[in-house]
């Protein structure tokens, strides 16, 4: 077992340097920062299993550095406060911040000790805990065998470092199944962090990914604060050319170099989403050699409307965490409700069921969300073009419905046939007479297919 890494907070020196020889001594890998400013970034440089801070330093004092901690960081490292000058009130607010415990200056030797070595101790139980058991609304939802299989994938590429690209619809929960890999596999105890890719500009991505220096303070780039976690690339495509530049460069070369700083190893572990085509680069300025060293690993996201089975357990999901989180009412989705989703395509995935849920939840009503509820929510005109699957058939008559099939099912046809209506004719089974007569009363012009 690999001795366990410490890092230590003081403004004075002398109490640095006598920690770091008596915990050196003792075994540990002791780290050492005068300031807030050097916490930060030895913290984000590699995520420590103990922290000793000292209250009382002249830039920013521990208590806001503990509390800026305990609102951002999820790597479950426990704080030991240290203070020459403690109080009751002090101590209290250091452990509702997530203080481990609080000592007091001058230091007992023994009592250090025996405190470091409970605070480790209770730091590996909580990441070993990390690693086994996922937080109930990071687990994915459903028990179709889709979902079961694309949850066992991911159990098994969890434990390696390869590269991951998540390919799926928007809406369809690609940072959820992101979180859930990084849950299961040995950096759950590290940094999960999103980058989403159209907030990168050519013009601050160097200082975005790698870093930067700023009045003498460093400021970690989204590769450093990723540490020994997860770096998630929200929507790959939408890299700008410079940014898919310097990450290419960074992944060939195994480190990056901040502006005005030392080069820094790249150990996180890079996941990518994007959406279906990426595989062949449609209609995307993504460079194929970055993409070959991003889709190491590829893993499809399936659409919502592929396992509709799950519709009625994830609205009660939905539903179940939105009353705990926001002490919405609690109400049920009455059966026929729940049949009508099932056969509803979803064109956005479970984001739109989720915020169906949400919607229905804040108006209120009744404890059944009954059919025609439901049906006054999804009663919205599709947007022209979109693919027949994604079309809610059920909310027109028959006749709108069935013409609407036929448009898009002849359309698609007569792509295939390169707008030959000729061929067109015996692929659908049709007399050339009335398929030209169909064609007609449709709307569907073959000659301007053909010419494109």
């Amino acid at each position: 077992m690999s001795a366990a890494h410490i890092l230590v907070v003081d403004d004075e020196a002398d109490i640095r340097g006598l920690l770091k020889e008596i915990l050196s001594e003792e075994g540990y890998v002791v780290e050492v920062a005068a300031n807030a400013a050097q916490a930060r970034a030895a913290r984000a440089r590699q995520t420590p299993d103990l922290v000793l801070l000292d209250i009382w330093m002249p830039d920013v004092d521990g208590i806001t550095l503990l509390r800026e901690w305990s609102t951002s960081a999820t790597d479950g490292c426990p704080v030991v406060m240290m203070s020459g000058h403690g109080t009751v009130e002090t101590a209290v607010e250091a452990t509702r911040l997530g203080a481990f415990d609080f000592v007091e200056k001058p230091l007992s030797l023994a009592k250090l000790l025996r405190t470091v070595e409970r605070a480790l101790d209770a730091g590996r139980r909580k990441r070993q805990a990390g690693k086994l058991f996922v937080p109930a609304l990071m687990m994915p939802a459903g028990k179709s065998k889709l979902m079961q299989q694309l949850r066992a994938e991911l159990q098994q590429i969890a434990t390696h470092t390869s590269p991951v690209l998540l390919i799926g619809e928007p809406g369809s929960g690609r940072e959820l199944f992101a979180r859930y890999l990084h849950g299961r596999g040995p950096r759950a105890g590290a940094p999960f962090v999103t980058l989403v890719a159209s907030s990168l500009r050519d013009g601050d991505a160097e200082g975005r990914l790698f870093g930067a220096a700023e009045s003498g303070t460093r400021r970690p780039g989204l590769l450093e604060q990723a540490a020994d976690g997860t770096l998630f690339i929200q929507e790959l495509e939408d890299l700008p050319p410079a940014a898919q530049r310097l990450l290419l460069g960074a992944i060939e070369s195994g480190r990056f170099t901040p502006a005005g700083g030392e080069p820094i190893e790249l150990r996180a572990r890079l996941v990518s989403s994007a959406q279906p085509g990426i595989e062949n680069r449609a209609g995307s300025a993504l460079r194929r050699d970055l993409l070959g060293h991003l889709n190491t690993l590829i893993v499809r996201v399936p659409p919502l409307r592929d396992y509709a089975e799950d519709v009625p357990e994830l609205l009660r999901h939905h539903v179940d965490r939105l009353v705990d989180s926001e002490g919405l009412p609690l109400r049920h989705f009455s059966v026929a409700a729940q049949n009508r989703l099932r056969n509803y395509p979803w064109p956005d995935n479970v984001r739109e069921l989720k915020n169906l849920v949400h919607r229905l939840l804040i108006q209120g009503g009744g404890e059944e969300v009954g059919l025609e509820e439901v049906e006054r929510e999804l009663a919205v005109q599709a947007p022209a073009g979109e693919p027949l699957v994604k079309q809610d058939l059920l909310a027109l008559p028959l006749r709108e419905a069935r013409e609407q099939f036929e448009r898009a099912y002849l359309q698609q046809q007569l792509l295939l046939c390169n707008g030959k209506v000729g061929q067109l004719a015996k692929r659908v089974g049709m007399e050339r007479t009335h398929l030209y007569r169909k064609l007609r009363s449709l709307g569907l012009d073959f000659r301007s297919i053909a010419e494109d």
